[in-house]
C-alpha cells in the first residue's frame, strides 16, 4: 500500500488550522497517510495549537518564511512517502476525498499529478476560482480552468464532472508522484507564491507526463487566506511570476513574439488600474516588469542549462490556441464550455 504524506505549508494561519484540520482528520481513512504541517516561521500561535490540540500531526518548523514555493521544497525535502498531497489550510475536504486521487494515480502510471475538484467554501455551489475543476492556459499565458475564466466562476450543475486531462493542477489541493516532484526539480523558489504549480506542470509535460482532474474528489476552498485578491503584493507576483512562467517553458521559436504582446497586454492593464483609481496595483505591474527584465538572464542561463525543454512536449491539445482576452471581454464568453475544446 502506497504511502501518502498530506504537507500543509502553513504561515501565521492558526485560525484555517483550527477550522479545517478537524474535518481533515476525520474525513481521511486511508490507512498509510501522515499528515504534516510545515511552519513558515509564523509569529502568531500556530505552532502551539498544532501541539496542543492535534498532537498526532507532525510539524516541521522552517527558520523564515520561504514563501509557498520554498516553504514546500524545504519540508517535502525531509518527508519520505510515495505520493504527496499539497494542501492549503484553508482547505475544506469531504468524506471519501482521497480515495479516487490515490486509486487514479495507482491505476494511470502516465499520470504524474491529479486534482480534486474545487468549490468555494463561501459560495458552495460555485467553482472556486484556484483550480476550479482543472487547469488550462492560452498560448499568451493567461491561466484559466473548467469553471473560472479570468475572475467569472460558473454554477457547479456537474457539467463538469468527468475525468478531464489538464494542463495544469492547482497548489490549492493537488497529489503528485514524490519522485516526479523531485526530478522534475519541485518548485521554483524563484516564483514564492502564485504560478509556481503551473510552472512546475508545464516542466512535468515537457518530461512525458500527464495531469489530470478526478471530480469524484470533492474539496471547498477559502481563498486568499495569505494573499487576499485585492493586494499588490499579489498583483506583483501575478503579473511578474507569468513572465517567468513563459520564458522558462515556451519554445524558443515562440518566446520573443509572445513576451511582445505579454508586454503589451500588460501595459494595458496597467493603464487600466491607472483610470480606475488603483495607483499601488498600477506602480505593481511596472515594479513586476522592472524586476522581470533584472531576472531575465538567469531565466534565459536556466533554460540552456536544463535539458527538459528538449524533450518530448504532449501537451499542446491543453492550450488555448487563441486569446483569452479576445474571447472573455470583446466577445463576452464568460464559460469554459463556451472558450475551449480539444480532443485527444
Amino acid at each position: 500500500m502506497a504511502k501518502v504524506s498530506i504537507v500543509i505549508l502553513n504561515w501565521n494561519g492558526a485560525q484555517f488550522l483550527q477550522r479545517f484540520l478537524p474535518s481533515l482528520l476525520s474525513n481521511t481513512s486511508y490507512p498509510e497517510t501522515e499528515v504534516v504541517v510545515a511552519d513558515n516561521a509564523s509569529t502568531d500561535d500556530s505552532v502551539s495549537i498544532i501541539q496542543q490540540f492535534f498532537p498526532q500531526i507532525k510539524i516541521i518548523q522552517l527558520d523564515r518564511n520561504y514563501g509557498f514555493a520554498g516553504g514546500y521544497n524545504r519540508a517535502l525535502a525531509q518527508i519520505d512517502a510515495e505520493y504527496f498531497v499539497i494542501l492549503n489550510s484553508d482547505v475544506e475536504v469531504t468524506p471519501g476525498w482521497i480515495e479516487p486521487l490515490i486509486d487514479f494515480l495507482e491505476q494511470h502510471p502516465d499520470a504524474a499529478a491529479v486534482m480534486p475538484k474545487i468549490r468555494s467554501w463561501y459560495n458552495r455551489g460555485c467553482f472556486e476560482h484556484a483550480g476550479a475543476a482543472g487547469g488550462y492556459i492560452d498560448y499568451l499565458g493567461y491561466p484559466f480552468c473548467r469553471g473560472r475564466i479570468f475572475d467569472h466562476l460558473e454554477t457547479d450543475i456537474g457539467q463538469y464532472d468527468s475525468v478531464a486531462e489538464v494542463f495544469w493542477v492547482t497548489g490549492a489541493c493537488m497529489m503528485i508522484r514524490a519522485n516526479v516532484f523531485k526530478t522534475c526539480g519541485g518548485f521554483d523558489d524563484a516564483f514564492f507564491a502564485h504560478m509556481e504549480e503551473i510552472d512546475l506542470c508545464w516542466r512535468i509535460h515537457w518530461k512525458g507526463y500527464k495531469m489530470f482532474c478526478v471530480p469524484s474528489s470533492l474539496v471547498f476552498h477559502v481563498g486568499g487566506g495569505a494573499l487576499p485578491a485585492e493586494n499588490p503584493f499579489k498583483i506583483y507576483l501575478n503579473f511578474r511570476n507569468n513572465l517567468f512562467l513563459l520564458t522558462k517553458n515556451l519554445e524558443s521559436r515562440k518566446l520573443a513574439t509572445i513576451l511582445c504582446k505579454r508586454f503589451l497586454l500588460d501595459y494595458i492593464a496597467a493603464l487600466m488600474f491607472m483610470v480606475q483609481g488603483k495607483f499601488s496595483f498600477f506602480l505593481s505591474v511596472i515594479k513586476a516588469h522592472f524586476h522581470f527584465i533584472l531576472s531575465c538572464k538567469k531565466l534565459l542561463r536556466f533554460r540552456n542549462n536544463h535539458s527538459y525543454l528538449s524533450g518530448k512536449f504532449n501537451a499542446h491539445h491543453l492550450i488555448f490556441h487563441k486569446s483569452l482576452v479576445w474571447h472573455f471581454f470583446v466577445k463576452k464568453r464568460k464559460k469554459f464550455s463556451d472558450i475551449f475544446h480539444y480532443s485527444k
